[in-house]
C-alpha cells in the first residue's frame, strides 16, 4: 500500500519553507507594523497576512510552471536565479541589512501588503515550493510538499498570535540570534540551488 504522505519530502519542504519565511524573524517586524493596533485586531492581521501568503503560493505552486512555460524560460535558469536571490536574501539575515518597518495604523491593510506578501511570500518562498512541485513525483509527494506548506503557515500564525510573548521571552539578543542562525541555513540551502541548477545545464548540454 503506497503511503499517502512521504515524510522525508514533508520535512525538506517544511525546513527550507521555515528557514525561508523565518516565522521568528516575523516577530519583529509583525510589532512594528501593527504597534498601533488593538489586541483584537493584532490577532485578525496575524490570521489575514497567513491566509494571504498561503494563497499566493498556491497560486505560483499550481501555475507557476505554465508561466514559465509561456516565457520560455527553464526550470534550471529559475531555480539558479531563485538560488541567487535566496543568496542576497541570506546577506541581509546574515548582517542585519533588513529594513525597519514604519508602524502603519490602517488596519488590515498591513496584513495584505506588506506583511502577507511580499515579507511572508515572497520570492524565496515561491521558488522553493515551483520547484518542489516541479520535482513531486505522485500523490504522496503532492500531500507532503502541502502539509509541508501548511505546517510552516501554522507556525507563522502561531508566532504572530504570540509576538509579544516570544519577543519578551527572546528578548532582543535572541531575535537577532535566531535571525542569524536563519541566514546561514538559508545561504546553504541557496548555495545548494545553483550547485542543483549547474549540475542540471551541464546534463542537458
Amino acid at each position: 500500500m503506497d503511503a499517502v504522505l512521504d515524510p522525508r519530502l514533508f520535512v525538506g519542504v517544511f525546513v527550507t519553507l521555515f528557514v525561508i519565511m523565518d516565522p521568528p524573524g516575523t516577530v519583529p517586524i509583525f510589532l512594528a507594523l501593527t504597534s498601533s493596533m488593538t489586541s483584537k485586531q493584532r490577532k485578525a492581521a496575524a490570521l489575514t497576512a497567513v491566509f494571504v501568503a498561503l494563497g499566493v503560493i498556491v497560486v505560483f505552486a499550481l501555475f507557476g510552471q505554465s508561466i514559465l512555460n509561456y516565457l520560455h524560460v527553464s526550470l534550471p535558469a529559475l531555480q539558479a536565479s531563485g538560488g541567487l536571490l535566496l543568496l542576497l536574501i541570506a546577506m541581509e539575515l546574515l548582517t542585519g541589512k533588513a529594513e525597519d518597518p514604519e508602524p502603519n495604523a490602517r488596519g488590515g491593510n498591513v496584513a495584505l501588503v506588506p506583511l502577507g506578501t511580499p515579507l511572508l511570500a515572497g520570492p524565496g518562498a515561491i521558488v522553493s515550493i515551483m520547484v518542489f512541485v516541479q520535482n513531486a513525483d505522485g500523490a504522496a509527494d503532492y500531500v507532503a510538499i502541502f502539509a509541508g506548506l501548511v505546517a510552516v503557515c501554522v507556525c507563522l500564525w502561531l508566532a504572530m498570535r504570540f509576538a509579544n510573548v516570544i519577543h519578551r521571552v527572546l528578548g532582543e539578543s535572541g531575535t537577532t540570534l535566531v535571525t542569524r542562525i536563519a541566514g546561514l541555513l538559508l545561504a546553504a540551502i541557496a548555495v545548494q540551488m545553483i550547485a542543483d541548477a549547474v549540475t542540471a545545464f551541464v546534463k542537458a548540454a
